[in-house]
């Protein structure tokens, strides 16, 4: 039997995270859930694997359950299955961010880019004015990416910033569109070119996952497998599971 996985994520003003992490921690042991879900002020963001009763249990819970008390109204949400468990044990952590840019200036619950549905994005990168930008990692983009996208060349995250300050000029580069596996660096990604004064930034919503998920094969603008943070390794079109090996770390959760 097949091991269901979710990934999700919110940016959510959470200011009571450090008080939320042990009903979050008891209500996932209670349903055998193993991988990682990290808290902040800013959201929530991981990746669990169970049985397919133990995920709708959880999402159920976490939309419309007393415990965040109807503050995940936008969870961003990706199904997929695996072969075995991907994980070895369950982690639920309290961290300063979601997903690490290191600039607490940026204020992705308040202000973030023009999301672009997977249906609509060939027609958006196609367009000669579109900057297209991929903001994961370096080992990831070798795996796979959109054609023509700029590798930023980073090796986390939070190196994303100092790319964006040394190649991208707002008063140039008028129109911006990026993605990453399941859309959250994204969104904070564009928050931070936002309050740089680029003035039009797209991103698409529910990453590659999503687009790999929702647009067929024959359609498809993707070239390669899509690398996630278990032990899957890779995903392909469909969400078809591509295991294979890359050298690295950071599979804590996916994005991070």
């Amino acid at each position: 039997m097949a091991t269901h996985v979710v990934a999700l994520y919110q940016f959510v003003a959470l200011p009571d995270c450090r008080v939320l992490q042990a009903p979050v921690r008891a209500l996932c042991e209670k349903l055998g859930l193993r991988g990682t879900l990290l808290l902040a002020a800013e959201g929530l963001n991981g990746t669990l694997a169970g049985t397919e009763a133990a995920i709708d249990v959880l999402v159920a819970e976490l939309t419309h359950g007393a415990l965040f008390g109807g503050r995940l109204d936008n969870l961003e949400l990706k199904r997929s299955t695996a072969a075995g468990m991907p994980f070895g044990r369950l982690k639920v952590k309290v961290k300063r961010e979601i997903v690490t840019l290191g600039d607490p200036s940026v204020d992705p619950v308040h202000r973030v880019g023009t999301y672009v549905a997977p249906t609509d994005w060939n027609a958006l990168i196609a367009a000669p004015d579109v900057v297209l930008i991929d903001t994961r990692n370096a080992f990831e983009v070798a795996m796979g990416s959109f054609k023509g996208a700029l590798d930023p060349g980073t090796m986390c995250f939070s190196e994303f910033r100092a790319f964006v300050d040394r190649t991208l000029d707002p008063t140039v580069h008028k129109k911006v569109a990026m993605f990453c596996t399941g859309g959250i660096r994204c969104e904070k990604a564009s928050a931070y070119m936002l309050a740089r004064g680029f003035e039009t930034v797209y991103h698409l919503k529910g990453g590659i996952l999503k687009y790999l998920e929702e647009v067929p094969a024959e359609a498809s603008r993707w070239s390669g497998d899509c690398f996630v943070f278990d032990e899957r390794v890779a995903l392909g079109q469909g969400l078809v599971e591509r295991p294979g090996t890359i050298p690295g770390e950071g599979r804590e959760t996916a994005d991070e």
